[in-house]
């Protein structure tokens, strides 16, 4: 079966949401493949305001139209999407993982997938500097979200050096309380932060054309999904001497961590599986 979570997000059109689904559900492909899970990639969208749209009838409905595909996809949590969404959903279907733990699932997969990025920000740093530690590495963390909000606070306790952004007042609130000492900069200045990791961790394709040129980086290595906006983007990376790791191997954590609910989940199965990255 196909696993991956669902995202709610105000599309403009039907088009934009059908193109970033099918670039998603391609990278969950290639993601469940390098983990060595027993699983197909997929994705969905939901095209609403998640402010205003949200309701128990919609993830309902929702619910009863995944178990209509009866087991050909199983959802989780992705953008804007919360263990109580997740839990309506679970109402209508048994085909939906990142369950509360209170029954019997994994919760919110989002420290996982900041734990494998963090292991994986390691990997890129021994494999560049010598040295996993990330002590006094320089980190620009683009999204203040549910998993750049863990990856911070797990960078913060290796006492790196951070520089972040964010659009969301309360992401970047919560964000300075796990990170006291992050330095906050506008949307626009994260590319231009001198730094040793950029680490894109909201939406994707930030890696463009408009972009590539100004990144001041050695690496980079962050949650977000399909970072590069097209694959020339990473030939261009490599011509800079600028490691690449790739997003969908390093954020891998959360397809790990859902997937072992369906053999019993525990905190340290999961761990261990994380670490491998």
């Amino acid at each position: 079966p196909a696993l991956g979570g669902t995202r709610m997000w105000p599309y403009k059109s039907e088009e934009d949401a059908l193109e970033d689904v099918l670039r998603l559900s391609k990278g969950m492909t290639y993601k469940a493949a390098v983990s060595g899970l027993n699983l197909g990639g997929g994705k969905a969208v939901i095209i609403g305001d998640p402010e205003k749209d949200k309701s128990e009838a919609l993830f309902r409905s929702y619910g009863r139209f995944i178990e209509s595909l009866n087991g050909r996809y199983i959802t989780a949590e992705d953008v804007n999407i919360g263990v109580s969404d997740i839990d309506h959903i679970y109402t209508e279907t048994n085909n939906v993982t990142g369950v509360d733990i209170a029954h019997g699932g994994s919760g919110n997969p989002s420290p996982w997938t900041a734990l494998g990025v963090f292991r994986g920000m390691e990997a890129s740093a021994l494999r560049i500097f010598g040295d996993r530690s990330l002590n006094g590495k320089v980190i620009a963390l683009q999204g203040a979200g549910s998993v750049g909000c863990h990856l911070g606070e797990l960078l913060h306790k290796a006492d790196a050096k951070i520089f972040f952004t964010d659009i969301n007042e309360k992401n970047i609130a919560r964000f300075k309380d796990v990170a006291p000492n992050a330095e906050f900069v506008s949307v626009d200045e994260i590319y231009d932060v001198d730094c040793d990791i950029y680490a894109p961790c909201a939406l994707g394709a930030t890696v463009n054309d408009d972009t590539i040129d100004r990144l001041r980086c050695k690496i980079v290595a962050g949650a977000a999904n399909n970072q590069l906006k097209e694959p020339r983007h990473g030939d261009i990376l490599r011509e800079r001497n600028i490691l690449y790791a790739p997003d969908y191997l390093i954020n891998a954590g959360g397809l790990m961590n859902v997937s072992i609910e369906f053999e019993g989940w525990t905190d340290a199965k999961a761990r261990r599986m994380v670490d491998t990255i």
